[in-house]
């Protein structure tokens, strides 16, 4: 389940509105609408702890994995970096749709891969300094 999936559903169940939900995270009503309906993921990680605050629920399950490297990288490299990282998710998830390996192997092979992102970025970066 997305980030937008689940927060939409924490919040059903509690019967809170969409204006009240982002009132009680410091963010305006549109900002939570496109979390729920258009994908967006919060651009800092004090939104999730204020969230799972306001649905009871562990912050760790509102911040997959995948979210959370989504949102160090454009904590760290700005929109470019979150639409990267976000590409680079959707991309290896695609790669293993209807395959065979077991879900600890696809784990373990998107940890590698989002590992090699920032071993690049950091060697990016060091490389634009000496230029």
């Amino acid at each position: 389940m997305k980030f937008g999936e689940k927060i939409r559903a924490l919040r059903q169940e509690r019967h809170i509105s969409q204006e009240e939900a982002a009132k009680a995270a410091g963010i305006s009503r549109r900002a939570y609408g496109s979390y729920e309906q258009e994908g967006i993921y919060p651009r800092n990680r004090e939104i999730y702890t204020r969230l799972a605050g306001l649905f009871g629920c562990d912050v760790n399950y509102l911040l997959t994995e995948d979210e959370d490297f989504v949102v160090r990288a454009g904590e760290k490299y700005g929109v470019t970096g979150r639409r990267q990282a976000q590409a680079l998710v959707q991309e290896a998830t695609a790669l293993f749709s209807g395959g065979e390996l077991a879900d600890e192997d696809k784990d373990e092979m998107l940890r590698a891969i989002q590992d090699a992102y920032w071993i690049a970025k950091e060697k990016n970066r060091r490389n634009a300094g000496e230029k």
